[in-house]
This record gives C-alpha cells, sequence and structure tokens, in this order.
C-alpha cells in the first residue's frame, strides 16, 4: 500500500514541480490524493497526486478532456490543467516507498458548493440544468481512446451491484432490486441510445455556486476524474440525483433542471424512456459504494456524506409511478405527455358518440356549463358550498331555469372543494392543494340509469367505505387502434357494482350503472363523474380525479377532456381574463398611484377564514389582513349582509332597528363615557370627523401627531399623518401638525422600558411653543400602537403623559382604533384600555365590518353637544341598515366565538415562539405587541434596520403559502396583524416557516 502523503509533503512536491511556494491543506478524494495549495500572494491551486495503480492512458484522457472543454470558452468555471516547470502536464513522483506516483496541477475554483446553498431556488435549478447540458453538448464531439474504461461509477455497468445486495436489509433489497429489474426491463431501448464521453460526477461537492445569496448561480463545475464513454442521457440523470436531493418534492425538482438541460441537448424520446430509472440506479450505485466503504474501512464522512439523502430519495423516487415521471419529462422536453395522445385525439374525432347514448332517459337538446371554480359565485361562501342540501337545491333550481339542458362542467376546473388537509401535500414551495378536477361532472338525479359510449372491459368496480373521492366506482378498458384507453363512472349507486365482475365485456349502449344518492357518496349532491384516462398507472382500485395546479399539463395528456367523444359541446360559460390583460388594464385605467403586492402579482379569488385563496387554489395564510377582523367571508356576517340588502339599504333618516341595535351592541363595549356614536364609511372618514369635531369643540386649528403615524388618505388626515406627508411623494408637515417622535423603546430616541414620559414631554414642549406664540391645539391623535411605523408599543405611561399635556392646554384626544380595536389586544377590547386612559374620541374603520366599508367616531356627550353647531351632519351611507346589520354580526361573532380571548391565547403562544425564535437567530432584533397585533424587527448586531432582508423574508414567506408584510420607518418591521380566527395551528405553521426561512443563506449573513 502507498504512503499516504502529508500536507508538508504536498508543500514540497508543488515547489518541486511547479515551483509553487505554498502552505498544503488535505482535501477528501474518492481515488487521488488533493491537496489545496495556498501561496502567499494569495493564489491558490489544486493539486493531484495519483495512486499508483492509476493508469497513465486514463490521466492522459482527463487532461485531454479539460483541455477540450477550455477551448469551448463555456459561460462556468472548469478546471484546466497547468504545466510544470517542464511544460508537462503530468509529472513523475518517486515516493518514498519506491513507487512512482503521477502529479497534476490544477486552477483552484471559488465558490459554494451546491450541497451547502439553502435554498435551492426554481431557478438556480434551472441554470444548473443551462450549465450540465452545455457541457454534454460540448463533449458530443469529444473522442480518446482511454475514454472507453471500465468504472463502477458507469451506469451501464450497474449490475456489479448485485453482488453486494446482501449487505442490505430486507426493506432495502428490495428498493434496490426494484430499480435493478428495471433496469434489465429497458435494456432494448437503452443500448440504443446515443453514446459519447460524460462528466458523469455532477454530485452535489462537484458543483460551486456564487456568493449571491438572493440570486445564486452556477459559476463552477468541478472534478472530471469519473469521466467516462457511456450512453449520453447518463450525464443527466447523474445531474438530477444529486440536484434533488432533500426536496420535499424530487420530481418537480427533477422538471426544473430537465427543461433548461433540454434546451442545449435535445432529448429525445428514447431517452426520456430511460430516465427515471437511470436516476434510480445512480441512487443504487451510491448507496451500495456507502454500505462497501463502511464495511471496509468504517463510518467515513467523505464516503458515506449523502448516503441517508441517497436512501430517503430512492423511496421517494420509487414512490412516483414511473409512467408519470416519463410523461412530465416528455412534456417538459415538449413532447406530448402521453405518446398516445395526438393519436387518440384523430381517433376520437371520427368516433364521437352523442350523450344521449350515455343518458337515454334524460331529456335535453343543450348542455349548460355551470361554474364551480374557485372564484365562482354560484358556489358561494364556503358554509354553502359545504351544504349538501343547499348545494343540491341551488343545482336543482338552476335545471329548472335550464329545462331542456344537461348540466354540467368541471373538466381542468380549479376548485375550492379540494383545499382541505386530504387534498394537501408539500411542494418545494410550501403547501400544494390538488385542485385540478380531471373528469366533466354531469350533475343529473339519483339512481339515472349510466350506458357505456363504447364496447369495452370492466377493469375495475370499486367500493370506496371511506367515500372520500367518488364514492362507487367503475372503469371500463377500451380499445382503439391497437392502443388503450378508460372510462371512469364515479358517484354511482352502491348497487350498480353488483351487475358485473371484473373481466367482463360490456357492448356500446349497455346499462352499466346509476348515479348515486349523495349518502352513497360522501354527501356530494347527486351527479356522475365521468373521466376519461391513457393509462391508469397502477391504479388498482380507483384513480385520482384531482391533480396539483403545477402538473396540469401533464394530466390534460393522461386524462383528455372527455368531451372529446361526444358530439355535444360544452362551453364555458364566460371566458376567464388572463392576469396579463388584468394587468395591462389596470395599468392603462386604474389610479397611476395603485400598486399590486409582490414582483409577481397574486390573482385572488376567494377568502375562507384566515385564508386567502388564488385562483389555482392554493391557500395563503394571512397573516397581515387585520380588515377581516373575524375572518375572511365569514358566513354569519355574510349572511347578515345578504339577508339586509335583500330588504332594504337607505340612509338613516328614517327610524330603523339596526342603527339602534349595533349602536347599543356597541355602547356596551365602549367605557361609559363615550356615549355618543357617529356611523361612517371607512377609517379615513372617521378620522377626518375626529379632526372637525377637535377644531370646532376647541376653536383651534393645529394638532399633536406621532412620527410614522397613518390616519387615512382624505386630505386633512394626511396632514397630520407623518407615514405619507414625510414618504415618498409627501408634501412635507404642514405648519399646523406637530410631530411627537416616534415612542420607540427599542431603537428610539430614549430606549428602555422607562421612555414614556420621555417621549410624552415633546407634547408639553410643542404646547408651550404654541403658548408662547400666542396659539393653542386642537388636540392630539394617535394609533394606540402605531402599526406603519413598525408595530410600536409605547410605554404604559406614554399615552397618560401625553393626555395629561393636551387637556391642560384644552386639547381633545383623539385615540385612532381603526388597526388595533375589536378585541385584537387580548387582555382588553380596545388598544387604549392598555394604558389607562379614556379618550374624548375614538376611531374605528377596517374591522367594524369585516371588510364591508363601516367605520364609525365614538365620543364623550361633551363633545358631542359642542360639535352640534345648528350645522346638521349628515352622511348617507354611513349607518346604513345593512352596514349596521353587519356591524352587529362582527360583534356577535367575536362573542360568540370567543375571538377576544383567542386573540390572548393564540397571541400570547405566537408572541412566545417568536421570542424563542429571537433567541435562535439573532437578526430578530425585537418582538413586541399584544394578542394579535405582533411584530418583530430585523437588525443587525448594531441595531441597524436590515429592510432588504425584511423584504427577502416577506417574499419568501409568501412562496411558501404565508402573508406578510414590512414596515416601520425603515422597512424592517415584519407586521402580524391576521384575522382573530387565526389558530395556534396557523402560528405554528408560521414559526414553522419562518424557521425555514431563518435558515436560509441570506437570512444568515448579515
Amino acid at each position: 500500500m502507498a504512503i499516504i502523503i502529508s500536507s508538508e509533503k504536498a508543500s514540497e512536491i508543488a515547489l518541486l514541480f511547479f515551483g509553487i511556494t505554498s502552505e498544503a491543506f488535505t482535501l477528501p478524494g474518492d481515488t487521488d490524493e488533493n491537496f489545496k495549495l495556498k501561496t502567499a500572494e494569495g493564489d491558490y491551486y489544486l493539486l493531484k497526486i495519483s495512486p499508483t495503480d492509476q493508469d497513465l492512458n486514463i490521466l492522459e484522457f482527463q487532461n485531454e478532456l479539460l483541455k477540450h472543454l477550455q477551448s469551448k470558452k463555456l459561460d462556468v468555471q472548469l478546471p484546466s490543467v497547468l504545466p510544470n516547470m517542464d511544460g508537462k502536464y503530468l509529472s513523475d513522483y518517486n515516493s518514498e516507498d519506491g513507487t512512482v506516483r503521477k502529479i497534476r496541477l490544477l486552477n483552484w475554483i471559488d465558490g459554494r458548493l451546491w450541497a451547502k446553498v439553502n435554498p435551492k431556488t426554481e431557478m438556480l435549478r434551472n441554470n444548473l440544468g443551462e450549465q450540465t447540458g452545455k457541457i454534454t453538448k460540448a463533449l458530443l464531439d469529444f473522442e480518446h481512446p482511454a475514454s472507453k474504461h471500465t468504472s463502477q461509477w458507469n451506469l451501464a455497468e450497474v449490475r456489479w451491484t448485485r453482488d453486494f445486495i446482501q449487505l442490505f436489509t430486507a426493506e432495502e433489497r428490495k428498493l434496490v432490486g426494484s430499480f435493478l429489474d428495471r433496469f434489465e426491463d429497458i435494456q432494448t431501448t437503452y443500448k440504443s441510445l446515443t453514446k459519447s464521453v460524460v462528466y458523469n460526477d455532477a454530485n452535489d461537492y462537484n458543483i460551486l455556486v456564487s456568493e449571491d445569496l438572493k440570486n445564486p448561480k452556477v459559476t463552477g463545475i468541478i472534478d472530471f476524474g469519473d469521466a467516462v464513454y457511456t450512453q449520453t442521457i447518463n450525464d443527466l440523470a447523474i445531474v438530477l440525483t444529486y440536484a434533488i436531493m432533500d426536496i420535499p418534492d424530487p420530481l418537480a425538482a427533477a422538471l426544473d433542471i430537465v427543461k433548461a438541460y433540454n434546451k442545449h441537448y435535445p432529448l429525445s424520446e428514447k431517452e426520456l424512456e430511460c430516465l427515471y430509472t437511470l436516476v434510480g440506479i445512480r441512487l443504487v450505485i451510491s448507496v451500495t459504494k456507502s454500505t462497501i466503504r463502511k464495511k471496509e474501512v468504517g463510518s467515513s464522512d467523505y464516503h458515506t456524506i449523502s448516503e441517508k439523502s441517497a436512501w430517503l430519495l430512492l423511496k421517494k423516487w420509487r414512490s412516483i409511478h414511473p409512467h408519470f415521471a416519463l410523461y412530465s419529462f416528455r412534456e417538459t422536453c415538449g413532447y406530448s405527455a402521453h405518446p398516445s395522445y395526438d393519436q387518440f385525439k384523430e381517433w376520437a374525432l371520427t368516433n364521437k358518440v352523442s350523450l344521449s347514448n350515455v343518458f337515454p332517459t334524460l331529456s335535453f337538446n343543450k348542455l349548460t356549463d355551470i361554474d364551480m371554480s374557485v372564484g365562482s359565485i354560484f358556489l358561494g361562501n364556503a358554509s354553502e358550498y359545504n351544504d349538501p342540501a343547499l348545494s343540491e337545491f341551488k343545482l336543482q333550481r338552476l335545471q329548472r331555469e335550464n329545462p331542456n339542458s344537461l348540466l354540467a362542467n368541471g373538466y381542468l376546473e380549479t376548485r375550492p372543494f379540494y383545499s382541505t388537509e386530504a387534498f394537501k401535500s408539500e411542494s418545494n414551495n410550501g403547501p400544494q392543494y390538488r385542485t385540478v378536477h380531471l373528469g366533466t361532472d354531469f350533475w343529473i338525479p339519483t339512481e339515472t340509469p349510466i350506458h357505456t359510449p363504447f364496447d369495452g372491459v370492466i377493469v375495475i368496480l370499486h367500493d370506496n367505505d371511506f367515500v372520500k373521492d367518488y364514492g362507487p366506482t367503475i372503469i371500463i378498458e377500451h380499445a382503439f387502434n391497437q392502443e388503450k384507453f378508460y372510462t371512469l363512472y364515479g358517484h354511482l349507486s352502491r348497487a350498480s357494482l353488483s351487475r358485473f365482475k371484473v373481466g367482463q365485456h360490456v357492448k356500446q349502449g349497455d346499462l352499466i350503472a346509476n348515479v348515486g344518492a349523495f349518502s352513497e357518496n360522501g354527501n356530494w349532491p347527486s351527479h356522475l363523474h365521468f373521466q376519461l384516462m391513457m393509462d391508469l398507472m397502477g391504479n388498482g382500485e380507483n384513480f385520482p380525479g384531482v391533480a396539483f395546479p403545477s402538473e396540469e399539463s401533464v394530466w390534460k395528456s393522461v386524462c383528455p377532456n372527455p368531451m372529446l367523444l361526444f358530439l355535444e359541446e360544452l362551453v364555458p360559460e364566460k371566458a376567464d381574463l388572463s392576469e396579463e390583460k388584468m394587468k395591462i388594464f389596470r395599468k392603462e385605467h386604474l389610479g397611476k398611484g395603485l400598486s399590486l403586492s409582490y414582483s409577481k402579482p397574486m390573482h385572488i379569488v376567494r377568502g375562507e377564514g384566515a385564508y386567502l385563496i388564488d385562483s389555482d387554489g392554493k391557500k395563503y395564510l394571512d397573516t397581515a389582513n387585520n380588515v377581516n377582523h373575524v375572518g375572511h367571508q365569514h358566513p354569519e356576517v355574510v349572511k347578515a349582509g345578504q339577508q339586509q340588502m335583500a330588504l332594504l339599504n337607505t340612509n338613516t333618516r328614517y327610524l330603523h332597528e339596526n342603527i339602534i341595535s349595533y349602536a347599543d351592541a356597541l355602547l356596551k363595549k365602549l367605557p361609559k363615557e363615550l356615549s355618543v356614536l357617529h356611523f361612517v364609511n371607512s377609517g379615513s372618514e372617521a378620522n377626518e370627523l375626529a379632526l372637525r369635531m377637535a377644531k370646532i369643540c376647541t376653536g383651534q386649528n393645529d394638532f399633536l401627531a406621532i412620527e410614522v403615524g397613518y390616519h387615512g388618505n382624505t386630505n386633512a388626515v394626511m396632514d397630520v399623518s407623518s407615514y405619507k406627508f414625510d414618504g415618498k411623494g409627501g408634501s412635507g408637515q404642514p405648519l399646523s401638525t406637530h410631530i411627537l417622535p416616534l415612542p420607540d423603546p427599542f431603537r428610539g430616541r430614549h430606549p428602555g422600558e422607562n421612555s414614556g414620559k420621555e417621549y410624552a414631554s415633546y407634547a408639553k414642549k410643542h404646547i408651550e411653543h404654541q403658548k408662547a406664540n400666542g396659539e393653542g391645539i386642537a388636540g392630539f391623535i394617535g394609533e394606540s400602537m402605531i402599526s406603519c411605523g413598525g408595530q410600536i408599543v409605547p410605554h404604559a405611561d406614554y399615552f397618560k403623559e401625553v393626555y395629561k399635556h393636551v387637556r391642560s392646554a384644552g386639547g381633545l384626544c383623539i385615540a385612532d382604533e381603526v388597526q388595533t380595536g375589536f378585541g385584537r389586544m387580548g387582555k382588553t377590547f380596545w388598544a387604549f384600555e392598555l394604558y389607562d386612559v379614556i379618550p374624548d374620541i375614538v376611531t374605528m374603520g377596517k374591522p367594524a365590518g369585516n371588510g364591508h366599508p363601516l367605520a364609525v367616531v365614538a365620543c364623550t356627550r361633551e363633545v358631542a353637544e359642542k360639535f352640534n353647531t345648528g350645522m346638521e351632519y349628515f352622511n348617507t351611507f354611513g349607518g346604513n341598515p345593512v352596514s349596521c346589520a353587519i356591524g352587529t354580526s362582527v360583534l356577535d361573532v367575536i362573542e360568540k366565538e370567543k375571538l377576544q380571548q383567542n386573540a390572548l391565547e393564540t397571541g400570547g403562544y405566537l408572541k412566545s415562539e417568536l421570542q424563542s425564535l429571537r433567541k435562535e437567530f439573532p437578526i430578530i432584533g425585537d418582538v413586541r405587541g399584544e394578542g394579535l397585533f405582533l411584530g418583530f424587527e430585523l437588525n443587525d448586531a448594531n441595531k441597524n434596520p436590515l429592510a432588504e432582508h425584511a423584504s427577502y423574508l416577506a417574499d419568501r414567506m409568501k412562496e411558501l403559502g404565508i402573508l406578510m408584510s414590512t414596515d416601520g420607518p425603515d422597512y424592517n418591521v415584519l407586521k402580524i396583524k391576521p384575522p382573530m380566527v387565526f389558530s395556534k395551528a396557523n402560528a405554528s405553521e408560521l414559526i414553522f416557516r419562518l424557521k425555514t426561512v431563518f435558515t436560509e443563506d441570506f437570512m444568515m449573513q448579515y
């Protein structure tokens, strides 16, 4: 056995052969001994010392390969072999043990290892596919006699692993054996594939990534020591193997790479047929090598570093049906996903039948499409579409309105029914839901007879005891042009299954089943789910009726539109307006100051509870929207508004019970001193009225307001909103407004827990200044917790002191509770109550109507009487019966569902978890707030704000299915003010995703 070269000896060798004075550091290696050389000038090199038995021809082959790649001038860094002092690329070193070792020197390539990059984004995988595809293409015209050497890493030679299969457990043997068997099954195709010299080792420790932590790219590829002549497709299989490890959805990740790779090396259909198996084969070689190494030399980080991940991927990869993987690869590369799809469409065009053959007992002369998509108005609120009796009634009513129609819908429709835990899985970007409907539904009466449209053979009779998808189901196999397709009939009566046995033939027009009652089919209204399939993909009992939106393009080839079989056409009720057209229209015709959230705008069409749902049915946990206070589209609130709107909506000049009921309920939530209410339509209007009241009551025009405060978008409130007039496009502070410093105990002028009086003293100074100039103040307006200012919670005595100074000067105190009111604090119903103060005027907005335009101004009787100057205050829509019905319902829901208590408990839990995160991730500088009005800010070690990190965090959280927003003077604060139905489970999900992002490279470097 050859002597192991020390790092000191490596330095001597580098000086001897290359004239380089350096310090050597040992690097791991599978065959060669490797050393990183560092010179005093800061230059780096890679010294490779080959084993004594290394074939000289192979070393020359590797050198020539690198020279060949350098000649291609690829836009990625690759190793290049450097000559010794004699101009040679291979040097002979006479070792102390009498053996001769071959020495090579390569340039050093800097970069982060792929294995260490977090997160590995779709963009980065695309880039990897692009760069490795270019290398594959560059090597197509490279030839060398030694390239056809034997190598255990050559996928074509995998059979050697069978000699070691007994080293595995029974479960592992089954897993490994399944891919070895598949490899034998593909031999006829595999042997016919294109061959070339391939890189053969694009593992996660040979791919180098840029130091750009936000938008990383592949910048270098190293270690060509395993290059070999073999099937060209092997190279892509190896790239995929390591790039999709430790990822929730490996197939989706693989497609990101394949798509880009295919642009540079176009993949043939036959190559794609083998790709799934070859990924498994590389994993088999990897785990076999690791197991042998452990047996020979014990555990070694280098030789077993990917072993655990490889086993996990092997299991995941095996769980993907090979046909679906193939169809996905084909679609990504521009082929029809199913190879027979186009042929089937041609056959169907000349073999159409009428739906009257399927439903001979029904009388209809047209089809009527029903919109049941995520944004369907027909479906209505979740409480409606989850009520089978109501859904049945609505369908029957629609049928009566369309007496000569067959009601149908559903193909490739994204539906809200499936945005539930039962249809949820983890994607590479957070939760995903199987919301895309793959069949057509015919909404017909219970017991309607169903006849087969074509000759066929019964292949599946399934009685789903759990009735979770279709209920009783029949699948029939049909033939076309020596190929097969299948029809599925779901939501049948249980008695239908007794008519046939599997394997039994049926003729076109035979009665095969009857539509089942909703009691047999998961409480669905009676209908037939009819689905067309080109491949059962191993499903022996049932077949998926819904798919993930990301896979729609594949599934629509595997499950073509069932209406291809019929003479009748089903025309959608309305054409969808594309997102691109919506963006263009907004840009051209809506206000120029109106922006869209996120760089890739969201198309939100439904809200339910704590979630917003987009047009693909993806659910986003909403942590930022305090407008829908008791939950998005709360059924009780919706019902209250609908019922009153159907009856009456008019102004307040008439007697009506609703305004009395709402006012009485709201007054019970306020201190007795605040006994008079004025109803308006928005928080801006409420604050506008409050300012007007203060001016009239005091005869003064000047106001004190808090720095970075925001009170609305009308002229008067803009004048007291530092957030606006000091911000982008603002015109500066008006002379009549006097700004108090943001009372931030963490990073403000007066940090610390006893800063209240210090911050409040500024109010006194402004008042004294006014007095010295012979002027007074109308009052003070302040958010009880400063939201846009960064979820700031002033010290406990701040407002008490400010109120004291203001009242001593004859001014009024206005508490803006638009963001903080209605139980959100948990401990109290209003935020001002936390400070033991009673304002003269309180304004409320957004949450009052759960998104409906409703706002309120509450004031003392004294203020109300002074405001009543004889000029009538009238608001056309303020306090109308519909708004008051909604407002009353909001208060009822808060009480019945104990949402204030939920804010206390869930908010306390969430705040505690955030504080634990702060200990783990020092980038979190401060956690603050009460109840479900929380915030945390991102800072470096010196408390400097990290706005870019906050923006990154919000964007990444959106990708992971959670909506967050940033704010504060430096935009480094993440606000958390979700609907009040936000649960502990929601809070745990938020913490889990935050922890995921906080471990990412960009967030760890600041």
